[in-house]
């Protein structure tokens, strides 16, 4: 009977999880809270059943179901590696898994830079007339003042560049079975993701130009944000493959939870280039530089 039970080819049964269903039901809870937080915010109800939903605390409350669907359910991928239920066809398999989803941020942002060619370029004299009553014909938008590309963002280049290298020194160390030039490594990562967070919020606040009331501001601040939001995420990701590598659980032969984290990093690193040279540099081409 035991020899029945066991287990003779590379491939791992996921044992019966409740995340799937917990995360569905946080999910669609938080849909619904982000519907009713907007029509809160333009002091409008949202009445289901006869209760009216329009607040912030349902969102919070979706938004929390999720996060705690994330920390349990990787939670638990953690404990089927070091059960030993990570071979080397399951962990092909995560790789590909990772490779899907980088893919997937990929084609969101090539969304907002679509987004924000489409309304600087103009193909042809139809297009330039649709649009000259949002830019004056000109790009930037006649009269608008731009961030200089070679102040805070070049800035924000230079560190964010430097990070993808800390990121592969702890990658090697990690390779070669070195703790601490893991440790320090990831520490350097961290430490550059926060000044990056730190400079760009600076930068927004210091913008000439909002979000709204101009397609320039909404491009800017939609491509931008959401990478500062992507780094942010990375961080987070960051932190946790550190306080993994101080408890000891990342191996030369088995560490794939570092590697999506790098992964990840580097992505963010390459978007970042592309929004630079194009949002910053060529964006602002011949503008006015606000200081």
């Amino acid at each position: 009977m035991a020899d029945a039970h066991a287990k003779n080819h590379d491939y791992h049964i996921v044992d019966p999880s409740p995340w799937p269903f917990i995360g569905g039901i946080g999910a669609l809870i938080m849909a619904i809270g982000g519907i009713a937080y907007m029509r809160s915010i333009n002091g409008e109800e949202l009445v289901m059943l006869g209760v009216d939903l329009a607040g912030p605390w349902i969102f919070i409350i979706g938004t929390l179901t999720v996060l705690y669907t994330m920390y349990g359910w990787w939670s638990d991928t953690i404990k089927e590696a070091h059960q030993g239920d990570h071979t080397k066809v399951v962990s092909l398999h995560l790789r590909y898994g990772m490779i899907m989803f980088i893919a997937s941020e990929v084609m969101f942002f090539v969304a907002w830079f679509w987004a924000f060619f489409d309304a600087s370029l103009f193909t042809d004299e139809a297009a330039q007339f649709a649009r000259t009553e949002f830019t004056g014909g000109e790009w930037p938008p006649k009269g608008m003042s731009v961030l200089d590309p070679m102040a805070l963002p070049l800035f924000n280049t230079i560190t964010l560049l430097l990070s993808g290298t800390t990121i592969t020194w702890a990658h090697h160390a990690l390779m070669k079975n070195d703790r601490k030039g893991l440790i320090a490594g990831l520490t350097l990562t961290i430490i550059l993701a926060i000044i990056f967070t730190g400079v760009q919020a600076y930068e927004y606040a210091a913008a000439p130009f909002a979000f709204s009331g101009s397609i320039y501001g909404a491009t800017f601040f939609m491509a931008t944000g959401f990478h500062g939001f992507h780094v942010i995420v990375g961080t987070i990701f960051l932190i946790v493959c550190l306080v993994r590598s101080m408890k000891g659980d990342f191996t030369p032969e088995q560490h794939f939870g570092f590697e999506a984290a790098a992964w990840y990093w580097h992505f963010v690193d390459v978007v970042w280039l592309f929004l630079f040279f194009s949002v910053y540099v060529w964006g602002s081409w011949g503008a006015t530089y606000a200081h």
